[in-house]
C-alpha cells in the first residue's frame, strides 16, 4: 500500500511550487522562468525516452512480434490524443492573450489553469503506467523506476506550480486563491495515474502501447508549449541550458534508481 505514495509525488511537487506565492513578493524573473521552463522540457524528454519508450520497446520485444510497432503506434496515438484535447479544451498559454481550443466565455484565469492542467494529465499517465508495469511484475519495469520517474516529474512540477500561481497573484488574485488554483492544476496527475493503472491492469499485453502513448503525450506538450515559451524573446540560450540540465538530471535518476 505504501507504494501508492509514489503516485502523489508529482502532485506534491506542483503544490510546493504553488506555495512559492506566499514567499515571493514580485513576479518571477524572466530569465529564471526561461531556465525553469527549459528544465521542465528536458526532464520530460528524458523521461519519455528512458522511462517510457525504451521499456515499451523492451517489453514488446519480450512479447514477440515486431518490437518497434507497438511503440510507434502508441507514441503517435499519444500525440494525436493531446492534439485533440488541445483543439477542444479552451485554454490560454502564459504570456499570450490569444485563447486556443473551442471558443468560450471563460475568464483568462480559468483558461490559464486549463492550459497547465492539460499538460499535467500525460505526466500522471506516465507515472501510472510505469507503476502498473512494476505492479504486474511480468515486465522489466521496477518500482524504483516508477519512483525515479515520479521524482523527476515532481522536480519539474515545482517550477510549474510557481509559474502558474505567481502570475495569478499578479493579476489580482489573493495569495490563497492563487495557491489553490496552482494546486488544483496538479490534481489531474494522481487522477490520470489511477485511471491508467486500472486500464493497464485489465489489458496487460497492451502495456507497451500505454507506455509509448504517455511518451507521445508528453513530447507533444514539450514541443507545443514548453520549448516555445522557453525560447521566446531574448536570452533563449538560458532555456536551452535549462533543458540540458533537466535532461541530464532525469537521465541520471532513471539509470541510478531504475
Amino acid at each position: 500500500m505504501k507504494d501508492f505514495i509514489i503516485l502523489l509525488i508529482p502532485f506534491l511537487g506542483t503544490s510546493l511550487g504553488a506555495a512559492m506565492v506566499f514567499l515571493m513578493k514580485e513576479e518571477m524573473n524572466l530569465q529564471i522562468k526561461k531556465l525553469l521552463l527549459g528544465f521542465a522540457a528536458g526532464v520530460m524528454i528524458a523521461a519519455s525516452v528512458w522511462s517510457l519508450l525504451i521499456p515499451a520497446l523492451e517489453l514488446s520485444e519480450a512479447q514477440g512480434g515486431i518490437s518497434w510497432l507497438p511503440a510507434l503506434i502508441g507514441f503517435l496515438l499519444g500525440v494525436g490524443f493531446l492534439l485533440l484535447l488541445d483543439s477542444i479544451i479552451p485554454h490560454l498559454h502564459m504570456d499570450s492573450d490569444t485563447p486556443e481550443g473551442m471558443p468560450s466565455k471563460l475568464s483568462k484565469t480559468s483558461m490559464l489553469i486549463f492550459a497547465v492542467t492539460l499538460h499535467n494529465f500525460p505526466e500522471g499517465m506516465a507515472v501510472g503506467v510505469t507503476f502498473a508495469g512494476a505492479m504486474l511484475g511480468d515486465s522489466n519495469i521496477t518500482m524504483m523506476a516508477a519512483l525515479a520517474l515520479a521524482v523527476g516529474i515532481a522536480i519539474q512540477n515545482f517550477p510549474e506550480g510557481a509559474i502558474i500561481s505567481m502570475p495569478l497573484r499578479n493579476e489580482g488574485a489573493s495569495k490563497k486563491k492563487a495557491f489553490f488554483m496552482g494546486v488544483g492544476s496538479g490534481v489531474v496527475e494522481p487522477i490520470g495515474a489511477v485511471i491508467t493503472i486500472l486500464l493497464a491492469k485489465q489489458v496487460v499485453p497492451l502495456l507497451p502501447y500505454f507506455l509509448s502513448f504517455a511518451a507521445g503525450a508528453m513530447i507533444y506538450v514539450v514541443i507545443e508549449e514548453l520549448i516555445p515559451e522557453a525560447q521566446e524573446g531574448a536570452h533563449s540560450n538560458i532555456g536551452t541550458i535549462g533543458a540540458a540540465l533537466g535532461f541530464a538530471l532525469m537521465m541520471v535518476l532513471d539509470v541510478a534508481l531504475g
